[in-house]
This record gives C-alpha cells, sequence and structure tokens, in this order.
C-alpha cells in the first residue's frame, strides 16, 4: 500500500494565513512562508496555497509569497484560487509551485482543466472540489463556486468523474459541512468520490484531532488528509500524528 500524505494546507489572504469556520469568521494565523518552512521541518508531506480572495492586484502578491517559500520548502506545494489560464498556472509553477489548484474556472471552463494537464502533466494540476451535502437528499452533495459563496446544480461525485476524465490527477476534496469545525471529516463523502474514481482524493475539511485522519483515511478510503488549523494553532504535531497513523497500521512517510 503507498503510504498515506498529511498536508499542510494555508489560506492565504492579502499575503497572510488566515483560518475560519465554514468559510468565514476568518482570523489571522501567521506568514505564509514561515508556517509552511515550519512544518517542512515538522514532517509534513506538502503544503498547499490557497488564494482565498484570489483577485488580481493580488496575483502579484502571491506569486511573491510562492517564490520566497520555495526557497525555504523542499516538499511539493501546491496553489490555487484566481487560475482562471495557462499563463497564470504557469506564473505558478515557474515560482516555484509543483502543482496548481482549479475550483470555479474548472467549473465554469472545464477544458480548462484537459489545457492545463497537456501543458504541464496531469501530475501539476488538482481539481479542487468545495462539496456541501444537499438539503434534498442527504445522501447527496453539491458543488460550490467561489469561495464557497455561490451554489452550483453540479453533484460532486458526477464533477469529480467528468474531472478526472478532463485530465486532473488529483482532487482535492472539501467538506463545506465540516470546514474549521474540527469535529471529523466527512468520510461518508470522501468515500463516495475515492470509490467513483481512479486518481488520488485529498480529504480536507473538519481535522480535530490525530484520530480523525486515521479514519479518513481508512474508512473514508482517502490517499491524503489536510487540515490548517490544528497545525496552526498548535493543538496537533505533526510528529504525534504520524506516530498515530503508524501504530494503527495506516503507512506514512516518518
Amino acid at each position: 500500500m503507498l503510504a498515506k500524505r498529511v498536508i499542510a494546507c494555508l489560506d492565504v489572504k492579502d499575503g497572510r494565513v488566515v483560518k475560519g469556520i465554514q468559510f468565514l469568521q476568518l482570523r489571522d494565523a501567521g506568514d505564509p512562508a514561515e508556517l509552511a518552512a515550519a512544518y517542512n521541518r515538522e514532517g509534513v508531506d506538502e503544503v498547499v496555497f490557497l488564494d482565498i480572495t484570489a483577485s488580481s492586484e493580488n496575483r502579484g502578491l502571491m506569486v511573491e509569497t510562492v517564490v520566497r517559500t520555495a526557497r525555504q520548502v523542499f516538499i511539493p506545494l501546491a496553489v490555487g484560487g484566481g487560475i482562471r489560464s495557462i499563463t497564470d498556472a504557469r506564473s505558478i509553477l515557474t515560482s516555484g509551485a509543483d502543482k496548481v489548484s482549479v475550483n470555479t474556472a474548472a467549473v465554469e471552463k472545464p477544458e480548462l482543466i484537459t489545457e492545463l494537464s497537456e501543458e504541464f502533466g496531469s501530475q501539476a494540476v488538482v481539481l479542487a472540489i468545495d462539496a456541501r451535502r444537499d438539503g434534498l437528499d442527504s445522501n447527496a452533495w453539491r458543488v460550490y463556486t467561489y469561495g464557497g459563496r455561490q451554489s452550483t446544480n453540479i453533484n460532486a461525485i458526477e464533477w469529480a468523474i467528468e474531472g478526472e476524465a478532463f485530465g486532473a490527477g488529483e482532487i482535492l476534496l472539501t467538506s463545506m459541512d465540516r470546514d474549521g469545525t474540527q469535529n471529523g471529516f466527512d468520510c461518508e463523502l470522501t468515500r463516495a468520490i475515492s470509490r467513483a474514481v481512479k486518481i488520488p482524493v485529498i480529504a480536507s475539511g473538519g481535522a480535530g484531532n490525530a484520530e480523525h485522519f486515521a479514519q479518513v483515511l481508512t474508512e473514508g478510503e482517502a490517499d491524503a488528509a489536510l487540515a490548517a488549523s490544528i497545525f496552526h494553532y498548535g493543538s496537533v504535531r505533526v510528529a504525534d500524528l504520524k506516530s498515530h497513523l503508524k501504530a494503527r497500521g495506516i503507512p506514512v512517510r516518518l
């Protein structure tokens, strides 16, 4: 079995890391390059930057942040937020990122996934899916765009299948219902997506302790699990988390 990955997520707004609950109530958590470097030292497997404002005036700021981070971090770095073209992706990748993550732009123009995959390779293209349970069907999840602010009529499982077909190399799946709650990942959602596609699925939203990671990596069948708050504010250390996963028989990189 391949090693499961532990990923730190940094939501970046105006050059600073912020974190909230269900995409709201944001508070400052520090400098992104400094935090990424710290996680690198602590043994996290990858870092994800998500530019949650993603406005054109912040593009230069995000590129500068990626450059500063790439100088200090020697693990894979993925960057998402506001990437709408090959030109946008190239500016991020040439600044030192290993992957780009697309969400809203991919929903609005699915061919973008193919264009990026053909230009940079599918391994560099992550399809980010923000999903919330559909109030009309508790066994279905609906895709949201624009940082969770806009609902669509797209079924999350169907979109994951389409995204893989368009050329995505990985899926970053965020449960909006669980985001920032620290009540555990949505294992049902993660398992449904993982079984629907052949590409790796990263679970996001709801991490509160080490056992939550163990649950989503086993019951949820995720290939990787991502967290923000519990790492930023020190409630869970990466080394302790990996020791817990190893003790539960889950293969991890130590």
